[in-house]
């Protein structure tokens, strides 16, 4: 069996007669927007979507950026990227950054409606010169075109923002409706590759609506309640895969 993918899952399956809180992280909430049916596979049944390999490259771009932007948030200063696109604010110094960037545990907070503790673990956030919070995103990518927000698939990276923007406002802070994507685009056009790969980073603002997160979370619950399975997204193509699969093995 493959190391990346083992099989039906015991741990954290949603069980409608325990009382206790139940995790939710931000891509759960995404993968239920995408395909209510493979969500329920997912957390209830145990049966996940295999995983994709992992991308240790764009983890390198964000720890890096981390730690660049963490020199300037010790020393109180905007980073240059940020005074060359006039942004008035400077990264937001907390005792629990660290954690509210690391999976797993991440910024949390428990919607008392539904009992399900919402999770997810910003990149950066930065503050301005009202105390309101804008949070921070970095991707990263290489293509020849400019970077921007205007791909139909990029809808997840603005979800991404606004679930991020409703956690830190419920655990009580002022947050800003606008966001930052810290986006970096590989160059390949360079003369060599000597060892190194070129960034061009371009800095884009993002204003965030969370009002679509309290329904969401409704439909979550009461999809997760159900002993029903709820139909696939037409447009999933995992679901599509597996109802192809089974029927290819029927004619066999």
């Amino acid at each position: 069996m493959s190391e990346y993918y083992k099989g039906k899952r015991t741990r954290n399956i949603y069980d409608p007669s325990d009382a206790k809180p139940f995790a939710l992280s931000r891509s759960k909430i995404d993968l239920f927007l995408e395909c209510p049916q493979c969500f329920y596979l997912d957390r209830r049944l145990g049966v996940g979507r295999p995983p994709g390999f992992p991308f240790n490259l764009n983890t390198a771009v964000d720890t890096l950026l981390k730690k660049e932007f963490d020199v300037h948030r010790a020393n109180g200063e905007p980073h240059p990227l940020m005074k060359h696109y006039k942004i008035a604010a400077i990264p937001f110094a907390h005792k629990n950054l660290d954690e509210w960037r690391e999976n797993f545990k991440g910024v949390r907070f428990t919607h008392e409606p539904t009992n399900l503790t919402i999770t997810g673990a910003v990149d950066d956030l930065w503050v301005n010169e009202n105390r309101e919070l804008h949070i921070v995103d970095y991707k990263s990518t290489s293509k020849t075109t400019e970077v921007n927000l205007d791909a139909e698939w990029q809808i997840g990276y603005k979800r991404q923002m606004e679930v991020y923007q409703w956690l830190l406002r419920h655990n009580g802070f002022k947050v800003s409706d606008t966001g930052y994507f810290v986006y970096c685009n590989g160059q390949t056009d360079r003369e060599a590759f000597d060892g190194k790969l070129e960034f061009d980073i371009k800095i884009i603002p993002y204003k965030g609506d969370d009002s679509w997160i309290e329904k969401t979370l409704g439909d979550i619950h009461a999809c997760l309640s159900s002993d029903t399975i709820p139909k696939a997204s037409p447009n999933c193509d995992y679901c599509t895969y597996r109802e192809h699969a089974e029927e290819a093995l029927k004619q066999d």
